[in-house]
């Protein structure tokens, strides 16, 4: 483990633009796995950076898709290490739409979000090696 960077209040980002070819619904929306993926993800870059292994995701508690996530949305997707035990480490989630695609403009028009919306949040323990 790497003491210096294995304390609660690390946070790790990752940004992910959203391809069209993830929408299953009408709308062009996203299902919820799609999120889901992404707290894996930068779950993985966490360990990595707290304890130089990928870790093992053991469970998530408390999700909860509070907005669509379409096609085009741009995500970010925040960890936060909230908890460090001797090989577990407790993380919030958050995945944030900051930007979104504006079809009514044009094919391709796209804008920032002036207010991001959060998509969804969750609670995530991953283990690592001891």
């Amino acid at each position: 483990m790497r003491t210096d960077a294995c304390q609660p209040g690390l946070v790790i980002t990752h940004r992910r633009y959203v391809p069209f070819s993830h929408a299953h619904y009408a709308g062009n929306l996203v299902d919820g796995a799609y999120s889901l993926g992404l707290f894996g993800d930068v779950a993985t870059e966490l360990c990595i950076t707290t304890d130089e292994d990928e870790g093992l995701f053991a469970s998530y508690a408390e999700v909860q898709f509070l907005n669509p996530v379409r096609a085009g949305d741009v995500l970010e997707v925040r960890a936060e290490l909230v908890r460090v035990g001797s090989r577990s480490r407790e993380i919030a989630f958050t995945a944030t739409v900051i930007a979104r695609g504006t079809p009514e403009v044009s094919e391709s028009a796209a804008r920032v979000l002036d207010e991001p919306l959060v998509a969804t949040t969750a609670r995530g323990t991953c283990v690592v090696p001891a």
